[in-house]
């Protein structure tokens, strides 16, 4: 892979993580910690950061797709999961919401339009362009790591260093969120952004990419997809950590109720209209290239599922569901989504991480029953929780006693329990398990050095 190729490629990878949210998020983390910013942002890049690169990088182990990855839990685990998390994620709640948080957030304070028929016009607009920069998936590596990427990270830096620069605020105490714990207070700011599932989705489309600029399929395949989530990764821990120190240091940070707010703030102390019109540009150009990379993902992988309808064809589908939800308002698409982003969660890292674990035992055994109690369990935990969320009050004393149940994070301590039994079950018994990409490209090196070996 050149150099050329691989930050062309992960600048493509960071637009398409890099929207709204994880715009808005950082500023907030920085003014709530205060003087507890360090752990706190350092919690927030574990689960912000390096869970969407390991899912990018569990992508390139298993396969090509993520029905690949998820296949690993059994044939009905391997079907409903990806196409749920490609919903979810797709049509059904982060696509629809870059369009309509590009309204709320960066064209209503500029112009005051706030009627549906405004809206309806904007997300026509929106969704026509993003189409448009879809349409052709072999170019999107040069739309958007080429052209858009670079502009938004332009903007980004010019705001960044500007609002530095200029502010001389002190941090303030903790709020009650990062007093006592700061870190797990950023761990769980970052596992809200929901990145980890983006990342299996957007999988595809960086092996996709790798395959249209002529990178061969094996180990070189593999290894450009793992850099490439690496170096997006980079980009965006940078891009946090600036945005981040800007809540900080804004004087007066109390007044502002969230992380729009408080960026649109800073745009204006620091540039006036100008940075207004600054702030406005970062918001569409990050909820426009998420768009792109969502349509891209979403029709790449149903394209794959059902051949029998092509790519374009559920381009246009999605951008034209996507158009109706946006038009619909946030608070549709949220009522719609949240529920289903919430219950495939927990899978979704319990599958990443076991993926991640399964090369290091290579040699002894293969992951079968791990895989399968893990998922299931995390399934089944996940499930019972959103019945509570959605007022079946009766399910709690099932989930309550887990640690961290508060905190939405009590199915850790069942996973990892179902993990050791698994683990013990596939060191004690014979199953049958595909090997995964990256121990194929592992094995296919081995015996290609053994082969050199031998010739000598």
């Amino acid at each position: 892979m050149t150099f050329g190729v691989f930050i062309a490629t992960s600048f493509m990878l960071f637009s398409m993580y890099f929207g709204a949210g994880n715009l808005i998020f950082p500023p907030m983390l920085g003014l709530q910690a205060g003087e507890s910013f360090a752990p706190a942002m350092f919690g927030f890049l574990i689960a912000g950061v390096a869970l969407p690169v390991l899912a990018i990088i569990a992508i390139a182990i298993s396969g090509a797709n993520m029905r690949d990855l998820a296949s690993r839990g059994g044939y009905l685990f391997g079907l409903v999961f990806p196409v749920l998390a490609y919903l979810s994620i797709g049509a059904f709640y982060a696509l629809p919401r870059t369009g309509a948080v590009s309204f709320s957030t960066a064209i209503q304070p500029l112009t005051g339009w706030d009627s549906t028929l405004a809206s309806g016009i904007f997300n026509f607009i929106f969704f026509g362009i993003a189409l448009a920069l879809a349409y052709n998936p072999t170019s999107i590596v040069s739309k958007l790591g080429k052209f858009l990427t670079p502009a938004l990270l332009i903007l980004l830096v010019v705001l960044i260093v500007i609002a530095v620069a200029r502010f001389d605020g002190t941090p303030g105490a903790p709020t009650e969120d990062y007093a006592d714990a700061p870190m797990a207070g950023g761990l769980l700011q970052g596992y809200l952004t929901m990145d980890s599932i983006a990342g299996l989705a957007f999988g595809i489309v960086v092996i996709s990419a790798l395959r249209y600029s002529k990178i061969p399929e094996g180990a070189a395949r593999v290894r450009g997809t793992i850099w490439c989530g690496i170096g997006a990764g980079v980009l965006l821990a940078l891009i946090y950590l600036g945005l981040g120190f800007i809540g900080t240091v804004i004087p007066d940070g109390d007044k502002y109720a969230d992380g729009a707010e408080l960026l649109a703030g800073a745009s204006n102390l620091t540039m006036g209209m100008a940075g207004q019109i600054i702030f406005g540009l970062i918001v569409l150009l990050a909820c426009m290239t998420t768009a792109v990379g969502l349509i891209a993902a979403t029709s790449e992988f149903f394209a794959l599922l059902l051949p029998g309808v092509t790519y374009k064809v559920w381009a246009v589908l999605f951008a034209v569901m996507s158009f109706g939800m946006a038009t619909m308002g946030l608070d549709t698409v949220l009522a719609i989504a949240a529920p289903v982003v919430s219950f495939i969660y927990p899978p979704a890292i319990t599958l990443i991480l076991i993926t991640l674990i399964e090369p290091l035992v290579r040699r002894k055994t293969s992951f079968y029953w791990t895989f399968r109690l893990s998922l299931w369990v995390a399934v089944i935990w996940s499930a019972i929780t959103v019945a509570i969320e959605l007022g079946v009050t009766s399910f709690s004393p099932v989930v309550d006693w887990a640690p961290m149940q508060d905190l939405t994070l009590g199915w850790v301590l069942p996973v990892v329990v179902a993990f050791v039994i698994g683990v013990i079950l596939d060191f004690t018994t014979d199953h049958p398990q595909p090997k995964s990409a990256l121990v194929k490209a592992m094995e296919e090196e081995e015996q290609a050095d053994q082969a050199g070996v031998t010739a000598q």
